[in-house]
């Protein structure tokens, strides 16, 4: 089988890259799509995955719109080329789009309950749509519901086992607490109407919590000139190892929130809407706090921030535990769905606790 996967945000990567070793390792191929974003192309480079470019994307409604209609058409005429049996992608509407023209099937992953924009481009033009439980839409007959996180394709212990070779990257001795934290740029379709933390919270995150533990920034858009120090230089396929062991994360990505709570590391996630799984995290595993964007909630977190960093790590260990035995593991989730798809609809439709069976599943097997 061939399998055309497009690659929106270097997030996507992690989700495919163990699913692709894994069908390549059986004989199947993959034709790699990927948007220049941030460290994408550097991640696929980094795991040896031959991919096309698909350039930086665009900023604007009307450059959007240009850039789709140019993005659908370099995606067409290298299916074209290819001639995929599938196609798969994390809600990209090039992707489906293009999945349309060829007459061939698409599946979407999608957990991002605000990006409604993004889902009504991609959606119409997908045959099935697969979620997680805790998504809070209903996206009728195309939706198939996984008990389980994105994240989990990635940082299941079957598969993640963090380096601590990382300390030495950070420049501090093993063991030391120290705190991630992350700022996004809100330039995505979904942030609109965002603003996120205001610099005067940022500073004051940051002058509150270097005094429990060492501070690193990962940020998307420049630092101001007063937290450029506290900047997170390491090799960027180790921000897991970072975040694995460090004492907390706090900021405005869900996607790291969860892997922090994947890898038993408690988060402070700062956003109006929020999403299902964190909300899931914080309600069903107590290892995502959640808090708006307002005055008064950022506040609110950085006191919740100085609680948790007075807290023993081994504390969070048993709810890990408890997350990691009551959700499966996605990869030979995907692994089973798309080799035996399209009558894995049917199965997961009319038996949704077949999935079961993947929250224990052996071998090991590991990509770095």
């Amino acid at each position: 089988m061939k399998i055309f996967i497009d690659i929106n945000h270097p997030a996507h990567v992690h989700y495919f890259k163990n699913i692709i070793k894994r069908l390549q390792n059986k004989g199947h191929s993959f034709v790699i799509t990927a948007r220049d974003k941030e460290m994408a192309h550097d991640l696929l480079n980094n795991l040896n995955y031959e991919f096309y470019s698909r350039g930086k994307g665009a900023e604007g409604f009307i450059k959007r719109i240009v850039y789709t209609i140019k993005a659908d058409l370099q995606l067409y005429k290298l299916a074209l080329k290819e001639k995929p049996d599938l196609f798969l992608s994390y809600s990209s509407p090039y992707c489906a789009h293009t999945s349309s023209l060829v007459g061939k099937p698409h599946i979407a992953f999608d957990d991002t309950e605000n990006a409604t924009f993004m889902r009504m481009l991609y959606k119409p033009f997908s045959d099935i749509v697969l979620t997680p439980k805790c998504f809070r839409k209903d996206l009728g007959s195309q939706q198939i519901r996984f008990t389980s996180y994105m994240e989990l394709s990635y940082l299941h212990p079957k598969i993640f086992q963090p380096n601590k070779s990382i300390y030495n990257y950070l420049g501090i001795e093993i063991g030391k607490p120290y705190v991630i934290i992350r700022f996004v740029a809100w330039r995505a379709t979904h942030d609109i109407g965002h603003k996120g933390i205001s610099l005067e919270n940022k500073m004051n995150a940051v002058r509150t919590f270097s005094e429990w533990a060492h501070i690193f920034i990962s940020s998307e858009a420049e630092l101001p000139d007063e937290l450029k120090k506290y900047k997170l230089n390491i090799p960027k396929h180790m921000i897991h190892d970072a975040l694995a062991f460090s004492s907390m994360y706090y900021g405005e990505s869900a996607t790291m929130a969860s892997e922090s709570a994947i890898l038993g590391v408690p988060a402070i996630y700062i956003d109006n809407v929020g999403r299902g799984y964190t909300h899931e995290q914080e309600s069903k595993y107590g290892l995502v706090f959640n808090f708006t964007e307002s005055k008064a909630d950022q506040l609110e977190s950085i006191k919740k921030g100085v609680e948790i960093l007075q807290i023993p790590k081994s504390n969070w260990e048993a709810k890990r535990e408890k997350l990691l035995r009551e959700n499966i593991d996605l990869t030979p989730f995907i692994e089973y769905f798309i080799e035996n798809y399209p009558e894995s609809i049917e199965v997961m439709k009319k038996n949704p606790g077949y999935q079961e069976r993947f929250k224990m599943c052996e071998p090991r097997y590991v990509v770095r």
